[in-house]
């Protein structure tokens, strides 16, 4: 499995940056003509090879030297072809839920796959509906071939030497690091005239998961709740909203610092404000290092769940929630949500140590209750209230309801969630029919009134459904 390693120059010199930057710039106009002119239809059955080619054959000249567009065009394509991926996720949904057989679902999917949905109509409309013409933004990177670079040791720290503009001259840059970087190399600028030397390295698969099947809840509040209760990263919630709550704070304070700048005729005053009071070089810095927190509590969560499962039953929740509000406060501070994250880790840290993440449906997990299997109850924060009076741990039971559906014959993981819900009611009216045929079937001295927790429909109830 390939990983990605990140390394910075040390007090890089300005001269340096400002000449990196320039190849940067020049590159970036190479890249927006990729995105240009085959970021859509146009360029799903051209490779970056043929593209490259094409251009040669023209006699295409750039003002960068040939390795370095010729890098470029390769990582931008390979951008465009991740992006087109993405919307066949989408396709895959609308497939399932279009194609009236098995047969025709198969031969949609082989053509989805194979990129030969130009020739048939419906996935062309649901196509153009899911994946919309990218453009190009990156005016900071530059790609350097493995066979392009040099590196050297000088002291305690690792030097890599880049190709520059002018032919035979090359750029040397100090990494903070005695760790040599291989393979292809992706420089990159920040706006702080910061450079990050990204690169990919090969980690080696461990088979040192655990042997369990379990279900996780992703949250807000904490990163992971299994199916046994068990609460993993409960200071994220703290951490997402102390952040969120700061930098409203600090935005507002920006604004009316903007606005008041505007309105200063002075121009020096207005410099001033927009130099010293607007910068973003502080601020990067601070939402790096909260980043950086995030994400370590993000995977040391992961890391403890897989310990002990080589299953995960997880929610695929890749689509949106449309139609939920929360109240401007609630929904800014869910923007800022990690369940992208949570899903990188659960995904990286799986290959790495042997176990299998499997994405279910995840309609209505948290309206269950998880001892029948049934639509009958009500959530209220973290706690579930059941029909019987009994209370539940909201997260938790979700856990339980995520592992159940793993085994759910009935639900797929791409089942509309109307159809889900269909299926719910279905089960909870039958459940609800059993139990009246149960209690008319008992004579009249031992029918009674259900009133306590610790009765026993509680154990009918598990009984009743567990085929479910």
């Amino acid at each position: 499995m390939n990983v990605t390693r990140i390394l910075r120059a040390n007090r890089p010199n300005k001269g340096k940056v400002a000449a990196l930057r320039e190849q940067a710039r020049r590159l970036g106009q190479v890249r927006s003509e990729v995105w240009q002119r085959f970021g859509s239809r146009q360029g799903v059955d051209l490779s970056d090879r043929q593209i490259r080619d094409a251009w040669l054959g023209e006699g295409r000249t750039f003002p960068v030297s040939a390795n370095a567009w010729k890098e470029t065009l390769r990582d931008a394509k390979g951008d465009i072809t991740a992006n087109m991926e993405a919307a066949k996720v989408k396709a895959r949904r609308c497939i399932w839920r279009h194609a009236p057989d098995k047969v025709e679902q198969k031969r949609l999917f082989s053509a989805l796959k194979r990129n030969d949905w130009t020739g048939e109509a419906y996935l062309r409309r649901i196509m153009r509906k899911h994946w919309h013409r990218g453009h190009n933004h990156t005016q900071n990177q530059i790609i350097v071939r493995s066979d392009n670079y040099t590196t050297f040791h000088l002291g305690k720290r690792v030097w890599i030497k880049i190709p520059g503009l002018v032919k035979g001259q090359r750029i040397a840059i100090p990494l903070d690091t005695n760790v040599t970087p291989t393979g292809t190399l992706r420089i990159i600028l920040t706006d702080d005239d910061r450079i990050e030397v990204h690169y990919t390295i090969e980690v080696e698969t461990k088979q040192d998961c655990g042997n369990r099947t379990v279900g996780v809840d992703k949250g807000y509040s904490e990163v992971l709740v299994d199916s046994d209760g068990e609460h993993h990263g409960q200071e994220l919630g703290r951490v997402l909203t102390e952040q969120s709550d700061k930098l409203k704070a600090k935005y507002q304070r920006r604004a009316k610092l903007r606005a008041r700048a505007k309105n200063i005729r002075n121009p020096r005053k207005r410099e001033h404000i927009r130099r010293f009071n607007l910068g973003r070089k502080k601020l990067n810095r601070q939402m790096d290092k909260t980043h950086a927190r995030i994400r370590d509590v993000v995977f040391q969560s992961v890391n403890k769940v897989v310990d002990k499962a080589a299953v995960i039953a997880a929610e695929d929740l890749t689509a949106p929630m449309t139609g939920k509000s929360f109240g401007k406060h609630v929904n800014r501070r869910l923007a800022s949500w990690t369940k992208g994250v949570i899903a990188e880790a659960l995904d990286s840290v799986s290959h790495r140590r042997g176990s299998t993440v499997v994405l279910v449906n995840p309609a209505y997990t948290s309206q269950i209750d998880s001892r029948t299997g049934c639509l009958d109850g009500q959530r209220k924060g973290d706690r579930f209230y059941c029909s019987d009076g009994v209370v539940l741990q909201a997260d938790q039971n979700a856990a339980r309801n995520v592992l159940a559906r793993l085994l759910d014959p009935d639900i797929e993981r791409f089942t509309p969630f109307k159809q889900v819900k269909a299926i719910l009611l279905e089960r909870t009216k039958r459940l609800r029919l059993e139990l009246l045929n149960q209690d008319s079937s008992c004579s009249p001295g031992q029918s009674r009134v259900l009133s306590t927790e610790s009765e026993s429909p509680k154990n009918h109830h598990e009984q009743l459904c567990l085929g479910f």
